[in-house]
């Protein structure tokens, strides 16, 4: 397992190593003894899959407190584009992203810690997104930041009349108008 940090520190790109042959691959997408040991005490409680086709947008989004996740993200089939913002306020790179592109070719997953919104863009015709969070959903705790808010400026690679986004998802806050943001001195693994 390759493992190296983005823009964002403490967000983490984690490279599974493939074993491959003339019947296909084999991979270990998680394996909590070989994480980094600041990692080690992270339980992941749930699972999530979506399928979504080319153009869907899904984001970006966060849980409050006691509800916020920590997650550990990776495409199974197709690509995405996947983005992560750095939501806590005072924090050095506050309001700051990275964009990685996950893929069932690269096999890369993204580790996002609490007090990070996440999203990701279909590229492909079709994929099948997987995450593992180590809390649980709840609807109250739900929370977001606008996918075009124009000081992110965020590049989704697809052009904006081919997004294809929830209700929800069309509604959420800019940036600078988002409440419940967490504080830089939140502890990102606890």
């Amino acid at each position: 397992m390759k493992i190296t940090t983005t823009e964002l520190p403490d967000v983490l790109i984690i490279e599974p190593q493939v074993f491959g042959d003339r019947r296909g691959y084999f991979i270990e997408s998680y394996n909590k003894q070989k994480f980094p040991s600041k990692f080690k005490h992270i339980n992941f409680v749930q699972d999530n899959e979506s399928k979504s086709s080319y153009g869907v947008l899904r984001g970006l989004h966060f849980q409050t407190p006691p509800f916020s996740q920590t997650k550990l993200v990776r495409v199974i089939q197709g690509s995405v584009i996947d983005v992560v913002i750095d939501i806590r306020k005072g924090s050095p790179t506050f309001g700051k992203t990275t964009v990685q592109e996950l893929s069932e070719y690269n096999k890369k997953q993204l580790f996002i810690p609490r007090g990070f919104a996440h999203g990701f863009a279909v590229t492909s015709e079709s994929a099948i997104f997987s995450y593992k969070c180590d809390n649980y959903y709840s609807p109250e705790h739900d929370k977001g930041i606008l996918f075009n808010d124009p000081d992110l400026a965020i590049d989704w690679i697809i052009p904006s009349e081919k997004l294809i986004l929830s209700d929800k998802d069309i509604k959420l806050p800019l940036l600078k108008n988002a409440t419940d943001l967490f504080d830089f001195n939140t502890n990102l693994y606890e």
